[in-house]
């Protein structure tokens, strides 16, 4: 399974993945960034109580990816290779 426009594998999401993900992704990715199902995704959203911000766009939810990764303390510097 991958996700739509990200080309991502959501069975799992390594730090590289979650480094390399656009501004925004669907909630089903974010969402898989923490564990969760689709629906417990979808849920959390509509009740405000997603784990970072989600924004609504376009009649869809949209979760923001630096927000996702700052709850998941990532840094730029976990990206880059060690020497």
């Amino acid at each position: 399974m991958t996700t739509q426009g990200t080309g991502l594998d959501t069975a799992t999401l390594t730090t590289a993945d979650l480094m390399s993900l656009p501004p925004t992704v669907d909630v089903e990715t974010g969402g898989k960034a923490f564990g969760l199902g689709r629906t417990t995704s979808y849920r959390l959203a509509r009740e405000e109580r997603f784990p970072c911000k989600v924004v609504r766009a376009g009649g869809g939810w949209r979760v923001v990816t630096a927000d996702l990764r700052r709850v998941l303390a990532l840094t730029e510097a976990e990206e880059a290779p060690a020497c």
